[in-house]
């Protein structure tokens, strides 16, 4: 089956607003010059800035073929949690994506599957599309513990989830040791464990689900290595880090993936 392929460039705590108008202008640009051609209708692409940005992203993409997401939210809709941020906010900003369960808010703020889940059951709730986060860390990784690691994170992150639900999910698979690191799981490493993830779902739910589930590899893709990465089997797109905070290296990636699609 030939799934389509998800591009997101994930900007974490980068970017003011002028920056933003600067980057997004020059990626819708970039984007334009593209070569045009039937699979790049099946190459999704996706910005996601700092909260305060979306406003002006939003409006800068419209009529685009860019989407926008945000990099978290909150699992409740409304109320007193102060400095948090809604799934109905974002919807109403102009989001269609978030992405829950990166591998730094499980680190630094210690966010457990058990709170990602309730995020992506309100995510859902509110028709945004969740970008959910598994991967191990490299001690993880050396102790031969990632299959064990990866299970666990994908039945807690998607307990309760009906077949209607996760039909409307993304997984991304982030190495936690090869974000931001330079380091890139190899090409086969990385697909075994999309093709572990795909396994789980089948079992979890059925194959007809698992085969049509876009799942993105996430660990310091660049323009160097994207299209090796891009062409693997159960490869579906790219969760991008520091490459997509500017416009060359980022639609070099978008690029990369259109020409994946035509192989």
């Amino acid at each position: 089956m030939i799934r389509s392929k998800l591009i997101a460039g994930n900007w974490k705590m980068n970017k003011d607003i002028h920056e933003t108008v600067t980057l997004v202008n020059e990626i819708k640009e970039r984007v334009k010059s593209l070569e045009t051609s039937p699979a790049e209708a099946s190459v999704d692409i996706v910005i996601c800035p700092p909260f305060i940005s979306l406003v002006v992203a939003a409006g800068l993409i419209k009529g685009t073929q860019i989407k926008l997401a945000a990099q978290n939210m909150y699992y409740q809709n409304d109320g007193a949690y102060t400095g948090e941020t809604s799934a109905r906010m974002l919807k109403a900003v102009g989001c269609e994506y978030v992405i829950l369960g990166h591998s730094e808010r499980r680190q630094y703020f210690e966010e457990t599957n058990e709170l990602i889940n309730l995020k992506i059951k309100q995510a859902l709730s509110n028709k945004l599309t969740p970008i959910i986060c598994v991967g191990e860390t490299l001690e993880e990784r050396v102790s031969g513990v990632t299959d064990q690691i990866i299970t666990t994170q994908v039945k807690g992150v998607l307990s309760g989830l009906t077949m209607q639900e996760i039909e409307k999910i993304v997984i991304a698979y982030e190495p936690v040791w090869a974000i931001g690191t330079g380091k890139t799981a190899t090409t086969d490493q990385a697909n075994q464990v999309h093709k572990l993830i795909r396994k789980l779902v089948s079992q979890l739910y059925s194959w007809a689900i698992a085969e049509k589930l876009i799942i993105q590899y996430g660990g310091s893709v660049n323009a160097q290595n994207a299209f090796e990465l891009l062409s693997q089997s159960d490869i579906d797109g790219a969760l991008v880090g520091g490459a997509c905070l500017k416009s060359d290296s980022f639609t070099s990636i978008i690029g990369s993936a259109i020409e994946a699609m035509k192989k």
